[in-house]
């Protein structure tokens, strides 16, 4: 995908060209003069300034909800019926064509990711680590993998979170600023809320709210251009200490910048026992379906 910011680039190189075409005319009408024309021109200005998304996973945290199993392992190695709980997000992300996939993992089992996940070549992707010291907060990651994003724009799921849903829609019409998905849910508390109009643009973002006034919680899947690293290290730590993501989604919707997409298939945020024994069962199920429609 491109950015306007690049059309100047294009133009400065079209303008060279009618120069070129001016002072050498009979060079110019050669075949092969041309083919060499449009070879720098695909070079400089369509490969050197593409921008493309890239993933993040975050599998950091300690676990603490799912104490005792967490002492042992990290909560996203733990199994989801026959995959540990980090294939999930590892799909979804190439399953929309992101490919280029860092994966930000807490110290104390960074080896087993790696020994679990390798380069990230069986998955048809390319895998890099990064460590995340201690949890600060889901914005954090940004800032973390800077160096990875670099020009690019980004997307990153929870390392607890399960969805079955398709995001490749969303990946390919993303054209910068920031997209937040959400889905209805029974307990929002639990949850970052969004509250928007009849016109499906966010008018409030809350954190974990006592009382929420809206029942749509924000899933653990963000995209956002690569702005959110500035953004991120201008968060201040909220009362809890960690460097909200909700705070980012506010200052996306501060410069009218963030837009908002509705969840249709499952979303379960893996993280207690309830809803990590009810993604156990609903992969099960498609599983075993799946399984019968085959046979």
């Amino acid at each position: 995908m491109f950015r306007i910011q690049y059309v100047y680039s294009s133009l400065i190189f079209v303008t060279m060209l009618g120069k070129a075409m001016k002072f050498f005319p009979h060079l110019c009408r050669l075949p092969h003069v041309y083919l060499a024309i449009l070879g720098i021109f695909f070079r400089v200005v369509v490969v050197h300034n593409t921008i493309i998304m890239k993933g993040i996973i975050l599998a950091g945290g300690t676990g603490s909800r799912l104490f005792p199993l967490t002492k042992a392992t990290s909560k996203q190695l733990l199994p989801i019926y026959n995959k540990p709980m980090i294939y999930y997000p590892i799909e979804t992300l190439i399953a929309a064509g992101i490919t280029e996939i860092l994966i930000i993992v807490a110290p104390d089992y960074a080896g087993d990711f790696l020994r679990l996940l390798g380069s990230g070549r069986q998955f048809g992707a390319k895998f890099t680590y990064e460590i995340q010291d201690e949890p600060k907060g889901l914005a954090e990651a940004f800032i973390i993998g800077e160096t990875f994003i670099g020009a690019d724009d980004v997307c990153m799921v929870l390392g607890d979170n399960y969805f079955d849903e398709d995001f490749s829609a969303y990946v390919q019409t993303f054209t910068g600023g920031g997209r937040i998905f959400c889905k209805e849910v029974p307990d929002p508390e639990r949850y970052g809320i969004a509250t928007f109009n009849e016109q499906g643009e966010v008018t409030r973002i809350e954190e974990k709210p006592k009382n929420p006034d809206s029942s749509f919680a924000i899933a653990g899947i963000y995209m956002f251009d690569n702005s959110c690293i500035d953004k991120a290290k201008q968060v201040k730590p909220s009362a809890r200490g960690e460097i909200e993501i909700t705070e980012i989604h506010q200052q996306y919707m501060d410069e009218g910048s963030l837009d908002i997409a509705f969840i249709e298939g499952a979303w379960l945020d893996t993280g207690t026992f309830e809803t990590w024994f009810e993604a156990t069962a609903y992969v099960r199920e498609k599983e075993l379906s799946s399984k019968k429609l085959r046979s």
